[in-house]
């Protein structure tokens, strides 16, 4: 009788530990669950009681006595989980949740319950999942060097509370805890959005996509804000921007081309909106009689991307607006195009002293944006005409006015996120061009012969792709939505 009770024992405890432990990696391929895993995201529509295999990151584990909660997350969703000690649950199995490390991964088997008051802390806040088996496949450590929580409070809370802040520097040296903050979860998921708009409205259109060289042998914008690299027993540069190659193309007759990849610039500029490497989404095409047509084609697919985003991603927008609220982002159909005297007529009127022919300043830039604002209501306007000398030495001069030139640039919220041009085809007069900004000729050589053999007349312009969700969003800085940001001052992670 005695091993008999011996044998009970074992048998009981062996059941135990086949609902809990830590997996080992040699072990996995052993437990695939019958069922398909459930997304925390589709628990809302699950049916009461159904079964629902799952992997999650432990986020949250509050012991009450003989139960355990557990907050479980997956990307930008997150569910409450119990472990009570019952049939399905032993004391030890809830001891065991209860010493589960924050942002462990595990792995739980559990059924799907309603629950009669709603759980405000979770995106699931209709159901709740008490676990049969939960596993660790992956342990965190003890103490973690920032904690998610402090880095979704919204903006103005914390400190005057006495709870803890992360600033900015914190969450890029520690980039991978943060980006699993539902915040940070939604501004990228935003932002492969953007791309996958950007390429399919192109697409639509009729456009290439094409890939450029981004080691190449002369500066490409024409300035010194280039990164040099050792290339064999010469020096070649990071490219500014896709321009020369977009253009070839266009010569080589492929009508209408984009590209989605990185820019260098070395710009030691520490601000809120510039990054030595961004990622550019460029646009190129010939047009038939006014470079407008061009203008109309990037604002229509601008208009597209907004549409997109609006649509299909009012979750995580709304997400990032609990962390960072900002006014909702509105743009007109047909944008809203003013000329560049235009726009200086504007400034002055609000007290502004500038020049004719004078450069945008960054302050000047943010006001004319709130003055649009004011008078038209729109977030997103084109600013037409630029003075010749503050623009590229491809740009094509204004046969009307030599001072100006058929250039533009773009802004959502009073900032720059695209600048484009009608360029010129003309070999004869991209050399003067050239030489005029004192650029070596023969580092452009192919580049200038392409126009030689017949060139359509055509225009684009480049987008800066961290720029452009940042200002959707409301956001304060470019790194909020680059995901390892490159500055003067940072190159890691």
């Amino acid at each position: 009788a005695n091993m008999e009770g011996q044998k009970a024992k074992r048998s009981v405890h062996n059941l135990g530990k086949s609902q809990y432990g830590t997996r080992l990696e040699s072990d996995m391929a052993l437990y695939r669950p019958t069922v398909a895993p459930v997304l925390t995201s589709e628990l809302g529509v699950a049916s009461p009681n159904e079964r629902a295999p799952a992997d999650a990151y432990c986020i949250v584990v509050i012991v009450l006595g003989k139960q355990c909660f557990l907050v479980l997350r997956q990307q930008q969703f997150n569910v409450q989980a119990l472990v009570a000690v019952g049939e399905r649950a032993s004391k030890q199995m809830v001891k065991f949740a209860a010493n589960i490390n924050k942002e462990s991964i595990v792995d739980v088997e559990a059924v799907v319950k309603k629950v009669e008051q709603t759980i405000e802390s979770c995106s699931q806040q209709d159901v709740e999942l008490h676990i049969e088996r939960i596993f660790v496949v992956s342990q965190a450590e003890p103490r973690l060097p920032l904690q998610l929580e402090d880095c979704v409070r919204p903006e103005g809370e914390g400190d005057e509370d006495g709870r803890a802040t992360v600033n900015q520097d914190t969450r890029l040296d520690n980039r991978v805890i943060d980006l699993r903050t539902t915040t940070s979860q939604a501004i990228f998921r935003l932002q492969s959005g953007v791309c996958q708009l950007f390429r399919d409205t192109l697409t639509n259109k009729g456009f290439v996509e094409i890939q450029t060289p981004k080691i190449i042998s002369a500066a490409s914008e024409g300035g010194a804000n280039v990164f040099t690299v050792s290339y064999f027993k010469t020096s070649a540069y990071l490219a500014q921007s896709p321009q020369l190659y977009k253009q070839m193309c266009i010569c080589a007759d492929f009508d209408k081309v984009f590209c989605v990849g990185p820019v260098f610039r070395a710009e030691d500029s520490n601000t809120h909106r510039h990054l030595t490497e961004f990622v550019g989404l460029d646009i190129e095409l010939a047009f038939n009689y006014h470079y407008h047509e061009v203008i109309e084609s990037i604002t229509d697919t601008m208009v597209q991307i907004f549409k997109g985003l609006r649509d299909k991603f009012q979750t995580e927008i709304q997400t990032v607006g609990k962390q960072y609220p900002s006014e909702p982002f509105k743009f007109l159909e047909p944008t809203l195009r003013l000329e560049y005297s235009e726009g200086v007529a504007m400034l002055r009127e609000a007290g502004v002293e500038m020049g004719d022919e004078e450069d945008l300043s960054t302050p000047n830039e943010k006001l004319l944006g709130r003055l649009v604002k004011e008078k038209y209501d729109t977030d997103f306007y084109v600013l037409d005409k630029y003075p010749l000398a503050v623009r590229p030495f491809y740009t094509m001069p204004d046969p009307n006015d030599k001072k100006y030139s058929n250039s533009y640039d773009m802004f959502m919220r009073g900032e720059e996120i695209l600048s484009g041009a009608q360029r010129i085809h003309d070999a004869q007069l991209l050399t003067e061009r050239a030489m005029h900004h004192n650029i070596d000729l023969e580092k452009i050589k192919s580049y200038i012969d392409s126009f030689r053999y017949g060139a359509p007349p055509h225009g684009g312009g480049g987008i800066g792709l961290e720029r452009v969700c940042m200002l959707y969003l409301g956001l304060h800085n470019v790194r909020q939505t680059s995901m390892f940001p490159r500055d003067p001052k940072r190159l890691t992670p």
